[in-house]
C-alpha cells in the first residue's frame, strides 16, 4: 500500500488526519515511528476508538516521500 500512497486520495498531517478519522472518512492511517509520541498519541487513540486501521512506517522522511511531498510527515491518512 505504501507505493500506492502517492496517488491515493489522502490528507497529510495530524490535524487533518484527526478530522478525517473523527468524521469517518479515514480508510487507513499511516504513522511514522520516529514522530514525537505526544504528537501522534491522539491519532492512535482516535484510531483505537473508531477501529481505523493503522500502519506504522519507519521514518517521517519515508512517509513524506511515499506521500509525494518534499518533507517528512508524521501522519498520512488515506480517505475512503
Amino acid at each position: 500500500m505504501l507505493s500506492e500512497l502517492r496517488t491515493a486520495h489522502k490528507v497529510i498531517g495530524v490535524k487533518q488526519s484527526k478530522k478525517a478519522i473523527r468524521g469517518g472518512a479515514a480508510a487507513e492511517v499511516f504513522v511514522a515511528l520516529d514522530a514525537e509520541k505526544r504528537v501522534v498519541g491522539p491519532v492512535y487513540e482516535l484510531c483505537s476508538e473508531t477501529g481505523t486501521k493503522i500502519t506504522e512506517i519507519t521514518t517521517m522522511a519515508e512517509l513524506g516521500d511515499a506521500a509525494g511531498i518534499d518533507v517528512g510527515a508524521a501522519v498520512v491518512t488515506v480517505l475512503r
